[in-house]
């Protein structure tokens, strides 16, 4: 599948889901008013993690972050119609899973080009043999989205940041921002969604992946300021991941 088809493929599906749902069309005037109930627009830092709100951290996780945290789990994000989102976290925190279910417009998902390789090649053939393809794919795909404009969510591993700074750089020169969803998903949690899919990570990646969260999550609590170059972050645990059902672009 070409790119161009990739997008239109992501197009045409978030219209369906839109007219199937009664969201209206990002960028519609319509959608500017205030939020109904249950919608957040963030801005700044905002930690929805409600087993942290109750005083029971998770595992190891940092407690309490030093920004506001919303009373419940909302159930729709709505960002500025045209900015960018990245969605970060731990390898089978359930980043691609939350897009495609609730993302309305197009996306770049490193898992997608993974799957459609998989497609092509012998069933054999260890991920680790087309990596590189797979990574010069999405990355290939994802310069030409963020370029053409528009709202676009991105997949983001997190063991590689130059590629927000990078997105970050490019969004600003276009009159563009960068928000970021944090899944805060604990490495049990992470691994469980790993077998769950039957896509499991080396022990090696999921270490780095680990200490580039951990990093993340320190420079939050450190700051109290989302990272830079991003006008907005949220946190979310597995909860809030799955009391989401739209992630949307409107207009202000």
């Amino acid at each position: 599948m070409s790119d161009v088809q990739v997008f239109r493929a992501a197009r045409d599906g978030s219209a369906r889901d839109r007219a199937a749902r009664g969201v209206p069309r990002p960028g519609c005037p319509d959608v500017g008013a205030e939020p109904a109930a249950g919608v957040l627009r963030p801005r700044g830092l905002q930690d929805l993690r409600q087993d942290l709100r109750k005083g029971r951290p998770d595992r190891g996780r940092p407690a309490a972050l030093p920004y506001p945290a919303a009373p419940h789990y909302p159930t729709a994000l709505h960002y500025p119609a045209d900015d960018l989102l990245v969605v970060s976290g731990l390898p089978g925190s359930g980043k691609s899973t939350l897009m495609r279910r609730c993302v309305r417009g197009p996306i770049v998902d490193s898992q997608l080009v993974r799957e459609e390789y998989a497609t092509r090649l012998p069933s054999w053939l260890p991920y680790a043999v087309y990596r590189p393809l797979v990574r010069f794919a999405h990355y290939r795909r994802l310069r030409r989205a963020v370029l053409a404009g528009g709202p676009l969510t991105v997949h983001d591993c997190g063991a590689v940041p130059y590629v927000r700074r990078w997105l970050a750089r490019a969004a600003e020169r276009q009159g563009r921002r960068v928000h970021l969803i944090l899944l805060d998903a604990s490495a049990e949690e992470a691994r469980d969604g790993q077998r769950a899919r039957g896509q499991a990570v080396s022990a090696y990646a999921f270490a780095r992946h680990r200490d580039a969260a951990w990093r993340l999550r320190r420079r939050l609590a450190g700051t109290g300021r989302p990272p830079a170059g991003c006008a907005s972050a949220v946190v979310l645990d597995q909860a809030g991941a799955r009391a989401l059902r739209e992630i949307v672009f409107v207009a202000s």
